[in-house]
Order: C-alpha cells, then structure tokens, then sequence
C-alpha cells in the first residue's frame, strides 16, 4: 500500500461507509452491519497509518500529485496519528452501541450515513495540513453532527440544536476572519508555511491579535470559558449514541485545533497568548466543574464534566513544557475513552432505570452490579483515582506546574479534581446504592437484560482504560514523541517543505 493511500484511507473509507449505507436506507440490519464493518476498516486503517509514521516518521502527501505546498495537503505526525486511532476505536464502540440503541425510524431518515460523514469531518480535521482546510473539516463535521443532533425532532432535540448550531456558526466566522487576516500577512494558509513564516514576522503585536480570533473560534469549538454555554444544551438531548460520541471527540477536536496551531503557528509570543490559555484553562476546569455539582440529570453532570475536564488539556498546552504537552496528550487519549463510557454506561442505566433523573434513579447495585462495575472504572478515572489512567493524567500535569512554579494553577486542578470526585459519588449515590422511588417510571429488578451490542462497547472501553492504567509507560512514550515533535516545529516544517 502507497503512503498517500495510506494518508487518506481514514477519509476514504468513512465516506465510502456513508454512501453504502445510505443506498441501504431500507434496511436497518443491513445498514448495521455495513456500520460496524466499516467502523471496523477504519480503526484498521488508523493503525497501521500510526505503525508507519512510527516506522518512518512525519508522513506528509498532496493531492493530484501537487508539490509542497501547493494543493490539498494531509499531514501525519505522532499527534495526527494518535488522535485518528482513538477516533477509530470510538468509531467502532459506538457503532456497536448503536445497534441496541438507535431505533429503527432513526436508521431510516439516514443515521448511519450522517454518523460516517461526520466521523470523516473529525478524521479530515487530524490529517489536514492547511488551516482553511481545516475550517472546511470542520464544517463538514458540523453538518453531520447538527443532522444527528436534530434527527427524530424532538421538541427537546430543536431546542438544543439551535444552541448547537448557532455559537457554531459564530466560530465559524471568527475562524475565517482569522484565516483571511493569516493569508493576507503571510501569503499561505499551508500549516508548514505559516510555521516557518509567522514566527519570524516583525509585526508580532498584530499576530497575536490574530491568534485571538482563533482562541475564540477554538474556544467555542472545544467549550472553554467562557464559550461552553451550547455544550450542557445540547449533549443531553439527541440519543445516547450521539451525545457519547459528541462527548467523547467532538470537543477534542477544538483542542487538538488548539494545541496545533499554537504549537507550530503562533509562537512568537508564547508569553502572552499561552498566559491568557493558562487563565482560560483555570476558569474552565472550575466553572465545569461547578456546574457539574449542581445538576441532577445523568448526562447534564457529564456534560459540565466535558468542560471542566478540557482545562486540563488547555492548561497542559498554556504551560508549554516537554512534560506538560506529554500532560496534554496523554489526558485527551485518556478523556476521550473515559467520557465516551460513561456516556454509554448512562444509557444502559436509563434502559434499566427508564429515566436519565438522578432521583427517578436507583437499585443499579443491588439489581445489576455489572452495570456498577462498569460506572466505577471510567468514574473512578475521571476523578483521579490511583493507579487509573485521570490518575497519570492529572500527575503528569501536576508536576509540570509545579515544576514551572504556577502553584495557582496546579492548586485548581487538585481542588477541581476533589469536586469531580464529589459529582461521580452524586451519581453513585443516586443512580445505584440508593433504593428506586416508588414512582419511578419502570423497575430497575424487571427489567430486561440490556442488549449485548450496549453492553459490549463498554466492557472494551472499560479494559482499554484499564490497560492505559497498568501499562501506562508505553502510552506514556508515544505521548512524548508527539510533544517533541510538538515543541520542534522544523521537524513538521521539514517533513512538508524539506530541509
């Protein structure tokens, strides 16, 4: 197989997915199974794409044979590839979920088809190697995604979508305002390019007024503060199957645009723009995380955890150290797994339970233990348990705060962390060792047993965070080769241009 087949393979095969399943509109089983397989090829493809970047390095290729820089580029580096596997091995849990979980009058108006082109947006977005295709990426994910989100037309779904869509569409704007202002100082919207030229530019106050038009669109891209204000809306409203893959990657999307462009493009004033990302990284971790203890609706208390959670992230990328980019790295692969599985593990209590209200909750321990078991892994994740994957997350941070003496920033993550650990016990508390009201809409004890395509995906992802758990060091050691590349912007630079 050529390199340039193996760039675009996580493009082609999600689209040839969608096409497929929308010729087989008229059969659910059929669009099923071509979901899952497909799901299935496009994990395969990202990893064997990241087993040869790791054999030969950045791998870089331009359509219609074009040279550097010129043409459509896709770029794959340790970051590029690690987050395309972890959307693969989303991709696949999800679609498996799905099966037990999407009704059939969903599948029939074009889920599965909307699921894949969306799922294409996100793997354009990692591989992309030019900014203005990175807005195009980020448009066709938003496509699919407003389609999910609205799909079944719920008055709730409507509500939430017009949030959704809306400050959506704001980033847009501030996304191409910056891209045109980029283009017009530089001449190229080629990330290498910009890499080798931006930094170098005498009118650096003027970059880094640019560089705040992307924080903005960013920042609404990956719900940040004070821009999260669509997130809590709208993730609790379409089916589990989309709001657990919204949850899980769609806002990481916004942070590895983050950790990108401020990596390679707007570095020249590294003590200006990542001090104000160090500010936005405290207020989201302890704005989410607040807002989190004060819900009581299943997936709202996760959604205000995505926020919280994402100023880790940013803060790993505001302190711009080797260990704090590794931080970084290591809590989106962590992040993305987690969150996906406590989504899902909501929608197997809702199967038994009839309801996402916490205090419509209750006898999942007694009842379904299993259903226990598998809450408390990514729960107990989340929080920062010893010795779980949040746990070598949040340390790494941690360490590489205290390292660079920002005392005030490593004491909000350790107090956010205690209060995330107080909203997973809320859940806890609620959903599975409290007795079920006798109100409830259904009874946890008669119910029947969730489906195995529900159950499945959560026991894969439970083990997946349970290896990154025990076997942390060689996931430790791809995130480091993707910092260093990170921090070493020739080596992108090079990779694309030449040395």
């Amino acid at each position: 197989m050529t390199t340039h087949l193996l760039i675009i393979l996580p493009l082609l095969v999600p689209v040839a997915t969608a096409i497929v399943a929308m010729f087989l509109r008229r059969s659910v089983t059929a669009q099923r199974v071509v979901s899952v397989v497909g799901a299935a090829l496009h994990l395969a493809a990202t990893i064997a794409l990241l087993a040869e970047v790791t054999r030969s390095g950045i791998l870089a290729t331009a359509m219609g044979n074009w040279e550097m820089p010129f043409g459509i580029t896709f770029v794959v580096d340790h970051l590029s590839a690690i987050m395309l596997v972890i959307t693969g091995v989303i991709n696949l849990a999800v679609a498996v979920y799905s099966i037990g979980e999407v009704d059939d009058e969903r599948l029939k108006f074009g889920f599965h088809p909307f699921y894949h082109v969306m799922m294409m947006g996100v793997s354009g977005s990692f591989l992309t190697g030019d900014i203005f295709n990175l807005f195009v990426w980020f448009e066709v994910m938003l496509i699919g995604s407003f389609a999910l989100i609205v799909l079944g037309n719920e008055k709730k779904q409507l509500a939430g979508s017009l949030k959704y869509v809306g400050l959506n569409l704001v980033s847009s704007v501030f996304f191409l305002i910056g891209v045109a202002m980029l283009f017009g100082m530089t001449g190229t919207l080629n990330f290498a390019e910009l890499g080798s030229i931006v930094p170098t530019l005498e009118q650096q106050g003027l970059v880094t007024t640019v560089a705040m038009f992307f924080v903005i669109a960013f920042g609404i891209k990956a719900a940040v503060f004070p821009l999260f204000t669509w997130l809590p809306d709208s993730y609790h409203t379409p089916p589990v199957t989309v709001s657990a893959v919204f949850a899980g990657l769609l806002t990481k999307v916004g942070v590895y645009a983050f950790i990108r462009v401020f990596t390679l493009v707007f570095i020249g004033d590294v003590g200006y723009t990542h001090e104000i990302l160090l500010w936005i990284a405290g207020l989201t971790m302890f704005t989410g995380v607040l807002g989190a203890a004060v819900q009581m609706e299943f997936r709202r208390v996760l959604s205000f955890h995505i926020i919280s959670q994402i100023g880790y992230m940013i803060m790993g990328l505001a302190l711009f150290s080797p260990l704090a980019i590794v931080g970084a790295v290591f809590y989106i692969v962590h992040h993305i797994i987690v969150k996906t599985n406590l989504f899902l593990v909501a929608g197997v209590a809702r199967h038994y339970g009839g309801t996402m209200e916490l205090e419509g909750l209750g006898g999942l321990y007694r009842y379904k233990p299993y259903v226990a078991v598998l809450f408390l892994i990514p729960a107990f994740s989340l929080a920062g348990f010893p010795p779980l994957s949040g746990f070598w997350a949040k340390i790494i941070l941690i360490r590489a705060g205290l390292e660079l003496g920002e005392y005030v920033i490593v004491a909000v993550a350790l107090i956010v962390g205690l209060l995330t650990l107080y909203s997973m016990s809320k859940i806890w508390m609620y959903a599975f060792l409290k007795k079920q009201p006798d109100n409830a809409p259904v009874r946890v004890e008669n119910q029947p047993r969730a489906p195995m395509s529900m159950v499945i995906p959560i026991v894969g992802l439970a083990l997946l965070t349970l290896s990154i758990s025990f076997f942390a060091f060689p996931f430790y050691d791809v995130a480091a080769t993707a910092a260093a590349e990170l921090l070493d912007p020739s080596v992108y630079i090079n990779s694309v241009l030449g040395p």
